[in-house]
């Protein structure tokens, strides 16, 4: 008997979505995210991972919390040594917030391109027959068209895979499957302690970002 076909998975990952995600729910405690190794935990049955993007933007070095910038230049280097993870930047725009009620006006960065980024990558995986499922890893309702149309246009399976307190009623309703993930899957999905770059530099897991 021929063996079934394998269901040949990418994992499409929204940084900034996930991230806040993990500090609303977890706070700290599982920043330091092996994010192949998630995707290879997210995959059931017959599924195999054909690979993992990754879409985010770099906090500016100018940032009044330069330490955020560290924490995050050292996970991003981290991510590199591990391998097997496509980059896909945005970028981050001002935006000038006010408060009617103090009179007070500030900047906001807002991040750019991140949805639009993944919209296409998605759509274009999806017309070259990359992928039998993709698993979005997002809770941003303005996924909702491309999902629909990789579903509608190149009967694909999206599954979205909410991060901690980003669930969405918008995605839910378009997605073929939907899930939350939990804490069992990030617990097993860590990055090493200490992770040793090609050029032999050693990276450690930020000291605010380690589990209690």
């Amino acid at each position: 008997m021929k063996p079934a076909c394998k269901d040949r998975v990418i994992v499409y990952v929204d940084g900034f979505n996930l991230y806040y995600g993990l500090k609303s729910k977890w706070k700290n405690r599982f920043l330091w995210l092996d994010l192949r190794l998630l995707s290879y935990n997210l995959l059931r049955g017959r599924q195999t991972l054909i690979g993992v993007k990754y879409f985010t933007s770099r906090v500016s070095q100018n940032n009044k919390d330069l330490g955020k910038w560290k924490r995050q230049n050292t996970y991003l280097e981290a991510l590199r040594a591990k391998g097997d993870i496509e980059f896909y930047w945005g970028h981050y725009v001002q935006k000038e917030m006010y408060c009617p009620s103090c009179k007070f006006n500030w900047d906001n960065p807002e991040e750019k391109r991140t949805d639009v980024a993944i919209a296409v990558e998605m759509l274009v995986d999806s017309q070259q027959d990359k992928l039998d499922t993709a698993i979005l890893i997002s809770g941003d309702s303005d996924l909702v068209p491309p999902v629909e149309k990789v579903v509608e246009l190149y009967q694909k399976r999206v599954v979205v895979a909410f991060p901690p307190h980003r669930w969405s009623g918008a995605l839910n309703g378009v997605a073929t499957g939907t899930f939350v993930i939990g804490r069992k899957n990030l617990k097993i999905s860590m990055l090493p302690g200490k992770i040793t770059t090609k050029d032999g530099f050693e990276l450690y897991c930020p000291g605010r970002w380690k589990t209690r």
